[in-house]
């Protein structure tokens, strides 16, 4: 074994030795909403040596969004628990030999591009101190919106509008995949929802959104009399959290 081989052996030997495995759980927790988990696609969390950029440990949330009662209408005290053992969590597991300083980033509900909000927080890891029960938790804002109609690039003949109405639909919820309904817990009643719509390139109209009987689902009709190329930019609003989000489309009428 040459000189070069058996110091970095040793090296190796004694990095081993000393490291400690150290835990750390990561939550993702929709604003004024639940924790992002298995039902929406999962948060993902990357734990990276802020001084290296080395990735120390990557990750999924998985599990349950949460008790909702717990959540949303319990008053929370120092130290209480705001999770159980089923609320969606990240594990990173770790082997350092000194405390090392981290940045830990989520992505969430990173299944949904246009939905996916990115945020970081910076804690320091210690050897064998291990954080756990709630865990670092990193709150995610904003809303889930999917526009349902009009599809991407429709062409939709005049002929077959009813008095020139085109039927402006969409899906919304919270990032944690919770619905959205008249009264309930995520109040509809709160959220403004409403299409910018443009002709060619120039602004036509602005078109409200409201809630139908089905959960989740706001619809709106815009005067399209004109033939050209729509462009829809459709967002949601609440002024009481200044959760937002956002989706666009193109279509045509001819």
């Amino acid at each position: 074994m040459t000189r070069a081989v058996l110091t970095a052996f040793l090296l190796f030997l004694s990095l081993t030795l000393f490291a400690e495995t150290t835990r750390a759980v990561v939550r993702a927790h929709a604003k004024d909403a639940k924790f992002i988990g298995t039902g929406i696609g999962g948060a993902y969390v990357v734990i990276r040596n802020d001084l290296t950029g080395e990735i120390l440990a990557k990750g999924l949330t998985t599990g349950a969004s949460g008790n909702t009662e717990l959540i949303m209408n319990t008053a929370i005290k120092r130290n209480d628990r705001l999770t159980d053992d089923q609320t969606a969590k990240f594990i990173g597991i770790v082997d350092i030999d000194e405390p090392v300083f981290v940045t830990i980033e989520v992505t969430a509900p990173v299944n949904r591009k246009n939905a996916a909000i990115k945020v970081s927080t910076q804690v320091w890891l210690i050897p064998g101190k291990h954080i756990e029960g709630d865990g670092i938790v990193l709150e995610v804002p904003g809303f889930i919106l999917d526009v349902l109609a009009p599809q991407t690039h429709q062409v939709i003949p005049s002929a077959s509008l009813k008095d020139n109405k085109v039927l402006i639909k969409a899906n919304l919820v919270m990032m944690c995949g919770c619905a959205i309904s008249k009264g309930g817990t995520w109040n509809s009643e709160d959220i403004e929802v409403k299409a910018i719509v443009k002709l060619e390139g120039k602004k036509l109209a602005e078109v409200p959104l409201h809630i139908t009987d089905q959960t989740n689902v706001f619809e709106g009709t815009l005067d399209a009399s004109a033939k050209g190329n729509y462009e829809l930019q459709l967002y949601a609003y609440d002024r009481k959290t200044g959760n937002t989000g956002v989706d666009k489309v193109n279509f045509v009428i001819q």
